[in-house]
Order: structure tokens, then C-alpha cells, then sequence
């Protein structure tokens, strides 16, 4: 005769103890709120400290740093450095190189993330590896050879020299791979089976979905192209043709350094970047969530 095992019931947790989980839950996200509140005074302080020093005037500056109201306030140094410096050349530059980039970057890196994730072909597993492997080379190992390349196809001092590097970007292949990933199988498999080539499938069924991962990858690339500074220093040898970052780095003279004009120019040079971030803010963030980055 079989005995039937004893059924446990649940134990109701008592006032005291959910009170106590409750509190610990209150305590949580006030340090969670304090952590956030102090990174972004960390972010945020550097940011407007520049902003009011592009404000005041050079010998009001040299005679009290640490007095942000002394001397008054004017943009005399937003005019003299946009008089003076080609900062419009500079905008341009960053602008063609940082679109160009993120056009062949999603471009690319979609249709090799897709075939990674979706296709079965010979080596597949070795070429993941690579692009996982590519993911802990450090940019600076990689300026010699592609300096000794580019020089050796006459790309030097053209935009292409600042666009090709970026499209090769491992960071934005495993995104779009760890996004293809996770579309439903029933979803391709009644694509292929209703006709759908596999150009198809990627252009009609995959990318259409995949917007959060292209804003994502889009955003990031911008900003990259945008802040690089090394590589466009070694390649761009004519004023003009600098980025911003490489032309702000120009303007400090070490003999007799301009403060509010420094800074009025890279105020100028970030203005463009915290209003990309602002503007696609949601979508970075719906983009990191879906794809699991962290």
C-alpha cells in the first residue's frame, strides 16, 4: 500500500518580516539613487565648469580660476573662435566621416552578424572565434599595420583612411549576431518557406525588426568616429582637413594658453554628441537591453 508523501504548505511570511524587506528595499534604491547621483555629478561637473569658462575672459580667468563670476560673463569667445579657427572645416570633416562610417559599419556588420547567427557554412565557429577574439585587441596595436597599409594604397589624408578602420568593428558584428539570435526560428523557417532567398530573409524579415541593434550600433559608431583622435592625428596632416578632436588639440599653446577660447571650441566640439545622446537616448538604451550587453 502506497502512503502518499506529506503536502508542505507554504510558511505566510509574518508583518515583521515583510516590513524588513520592504525597508531593505527602500535602502537599496536610495544607495542605488546616491551611486547615480554621484556619477553624474562626476560626468556633469567637468562639462559645466567648461561652459563657464568659455564664458569669462581670459585675464579674469588667469587673476581668479576658481571664481566663476568674476569678471562677467560674454561670448566674445564663441565669436573669436569661430573667426579665427576653421572650426566649421572641422565640423564637416567629423560630420562625412562619422556618417560614412556608420552607414558601411551597419551595412557590414549586419550582413556578417546574420550570417554568423542564422547561416550554416564550413569555419563558421573559427570566424566567430575571430570576432570574439577581435574584441580584446586594443586600437593601439593596430595603428602601425594599418598606418604601413593605407600608406601603401595612397589612402593617407583622405576620408577613407578615417572611415574603412571603423567598418571592422567586432563590438558592432556581436551585437547584431547576439540580436539575430534571438528571432523566433518559426519566424525565418516560414520566410524560407514560403520562397524567401536568404538575401530576403535579412532585408525584408531580420533588419526591419532589428532596429533597436541598428540604433545601437549606429549611435555608438557616431560617437566613436566623432571622439577618435590618435588615427586622425597620424593620417589628416592638413589644417583643414582635421576632425574636431585633432583640431581642438591644435589650438593649445603651451606658452600662451587662451583659456576661453579652449574651451568655447570644445564646448563647440561636444554640443553635437550630448545632442545625438539626447535625441536617441531611448533607443541606446532599448538597444543594450535587447541584444544582453553589458
Amino acid at each position: 500500500m502506497t502512503t502518499l508523501a506529506p503536502v508542505r504548505r507554504r510558511r505566510t511570511p509574518t508583518p515583521a518580516a515583510v516590513a524588513d524587506r520592504s525597508n531593505g528595499a527602500k535602502l537599496f534604491n536610495r544607495l542605488c539613487a546616491v551611486c547615480v547621483t554621484l556619477f553624474a555629478l562626476i560626468w556633469l561637473v567637468p562639462l559645466v565648469w567648461a561652459l563657464i569658462t568659455s564664458l569669462r575672459s581670459d585675464g579674469s580667468i588667469t587673476a581668479k580660476p576658481t571664481s566663476p563670476f568674476a569678471g562677467g560673463w560674454s561670448f566674445h569667445a564663441y565669436s573669436y573662435a569661430w573667426d579665427n579657427y576653421p572650426l566649421g572645416y572641422w565640423y564637416l570633416n567629423s560630420l562625412v566621416i562619422a556618417t560614412l562610417a556608420v552607414l558601411f559599419t551597419v551595412t557590414l556588420c549586419s550582413m556578417a552578424g546574420f550570417a554568423l547567427a542564422l547561416l550554416r557554412f564550413p569555419g563558421r565557429n573559427a570566424v566567430m572565434a575571430l570576432v570574439v577574439a577581435g574584441l580584446m585587441l586594443p586600437t593601439e596595436g593596430l595603428v602601425l599595420p594599418q598606418f604601413i597599409e593605407y600608406r601603401s594604397l595612397h589612402l593617407l589624408g583622405t576620408y577613407w583612411a578615417l572611415v574603412l578602420p571603423s567598418v571592422a568593428a567586432p563590438v558592432s558584428v556581436f551585437v547584431f549576431h547576439s540580436f539575430f539570435r534571438g528571432i523566433p526560428t518559426p519566424l525565418i523557417e516560414a520566410a524560407r518557406l514560403d520562397g524567401a532567398s536568404w538575401w530576403r530573409v535579412y532585408r525584408s524579415v531580420c533588419l526591419p525588426i532589428s532596429r533597436p541593434a541598428v540604433a545601437t550600433v549606429a549611435i555608438l559608431t557616431f560617437i566613436s568616429s566623432w571622439n577618435a583622435f590618435l588615427w586622425p592625428l597620424l593620417v589628416l596632416s592638413q589644417t583643414k582637413s582635421q576632425t574636431v578632436p585633432v583640431g581642438l588639440a591644435s589650438l593649445v599653446n603651451p606658452s600662451n594658453i587662451q583659456y576661453a577660447e579652449v574651451m568655447a571650441s570644445s564646448v563647440l566640439g561636444f554640443l553635437p554628441l550630448i545632442a545625438v545622446f539626447l535625441v536617441f537616448q531611448r533607443q541606446i538604451v532599448q538597444g543594450v537591453a535587447t541584444t544582453g550587453l553589458k
